[in-house]
């Protein structure tokens, strides 16, 4: 594997950029070696600056449902763009986009669109406390919500990865305001709300929670989350940043049939490019300025390539058995992995997200339950991957995605990637 061009490049970018990144994770110090620096990318494959061709699970974090460089896609935002790239002011756009979400998901009435995941659980937190009154909220270990200050509290996988469990920065006065506990613990939950009582405006979580490995949780214990806040009048936030149309149109909501109170989405919403959105019912976003008095804005929000894109993409993602054969997909990834390997190794996945793990647990439901030394074994995995043309995300706490793009060759090349890697381990 050549990487010449890509060790210069990050030689370069380290005299810009805190430890030559523009995120924390593309530094590659959960798996060591140099970045891959990536040229382009079609359909379920990428290329870097070397011309290393790899079978790409990553896909952006998980928005590119449907592969890199989608023609559908393209030829929707090159034609907005020739109508301009930011106004400023509404477009169309965002009335079409909001109506294809809305129209076809039954736990959402209105929907706000902002810049990305981090700005949309941001804004549905302050949401929260508006519409409660309540300043205090509850997160779980092991759930990522963005980078905002009340957030990283024993954050996830970034975090993680760097053997941290918050950031420096953060005033303790954030800190105070967020309760954190143990994964599918409801005694832990039962508690917070003891001690806490009437002072929780929301409890805050992955449903699905995929950025510290996949935590796949049991519907009763996301049903118990729905009743005691119901039964305490604080409201349930599903953070469907990364599951938000992956597992589903309606998401976790819909694969549950749980319905939260809000509900936050990523960049899926816009085929890849920087967006995100906090959707509610009626009453909660009524809060909303200019309604309310909850004050959101950005220049950027519903902005209208972005709203392009994300209509071409939804749209697709719409179409008869997509998700269906999404799944189909993963699970022939993951049976042919599964047969191939006799390692203390198991792939967990949910819908098209799958992720692997050094284990020989049948569930992994909380961070507690996550070896630190089984990231070892993957740091190998991860670069005998790389040698044998497969890229996923450079840490072991990441979790891969399969696109509509992926064909069945790939899955067999990807699967015989792994067998030369295993016999290396």
């Amino acid at each position: 594997m050549k990487n010449q061009q890509s060790t210069q490049l990050f030689e370069r970018a380290k005299t810009y950029f805190p430890g030559g990144v523009n995120s924390p994770v593309r530094a590659f110090r959960s798996v060591g070696g140099t970045p891959v620096f990536i040229e382009r990318g079609k359909g379920s494959r990428i290329w870097d600056a070397d011309g290393n061709e790899y079978i790409d699970y990553c896909g952006s974090w998980g928005p590119l449902i449907l592969g890199h460089a989608n023609e559908k896609v393209l030829n929707a935002v090159e034609k907005t763009m020739r109508n301009g790239t930011s106004f400023g002011a509404p477009t169309r756009l965002e009335n079409e986009l909001a109506e294809l979400i809305i129209s076809n998901n039954p736990y959402i009435e209105k929907i706000r669109f902002v810049s990305s995941g981090t700005e949309a659980v941001m804004s549905a937190i302050r949401l929260a406390r508006g519409y409660t009154g309540r300043t205090k909220i509850l997160k779980f270990e092991g759930c990522y919500h963005g980078h905002s200050d009340s957030l990283l509290v024993k954050a996830g996988s970034g975090l993680v990865t760097f053997g941290e469990t918050s950031s420096a920065g953060v005033p303790l006065s954030f800190v105070n305001e967020t309760i954190v506990v143990s994964l599918n613990n409801k005694s832990a939950v039962e508690q917070a709300f003891e001690q806490f009582k009437n002072q929780i405006a929301c409890v805050i979580i992955e449903p699905i929670p995929a950025n510290n490995g996949l935590l796949i949780q049991d519907k009763s214990y996301l049903q118990f989350l729905r009743d005691i806040c119901t039964a305490n009048k604080t409201l349930l936030l599903f953070d469907e940043v990364i599951n938000g149309f992956r597992i589903g149109f309606t998401g976790a909501a819909g694969y549950y049939q749980i319905k939260p109170d809000i509900i936050t989405y990523g960049k899926i919403i816009g085929g890849g490019f920087p967006v995100g959105a906090y959707a509610a019912s009626k009453d909660i976003m009524s809060c909303i300025s200019p309604d309310g008095n909850v004050y959101q804005a950005g220049t950027l929000s519903g902005n209208p390539v972005a709203m392009s894109a994300g209509i071409a993409q939804l749209t697709e993602c719409l179409k008869p058995n997509f998700y269906q054969d999404l799944e189909q997909k993963t699970q022939l990834l993951i049976k042919g992995l599964s047969q191939n390997t006799k390692h203390h190794f198991k792939i967990f996945s949910v819908g098209s997200i799958f992720w692997l793990a050094f284990t020989d647990k049948d569930k992994i439901q909380s961070a507690e339950d996550i070896l630190p030394d089984s990231m070892n074994h993957f740091k190998t995995l991860y670069h005998h991957l790389l040698e044998n043309g497969v890229y996923i995300g450079p840490s072991g706490y990441e979790v891969g995605f399969m696109s509509e793009a992926h064909t069945k060759d790939d899955i067999d090349k990807t699967i015989k990637a792994f067998e030369i890697a295993f016999k290396s381990l």
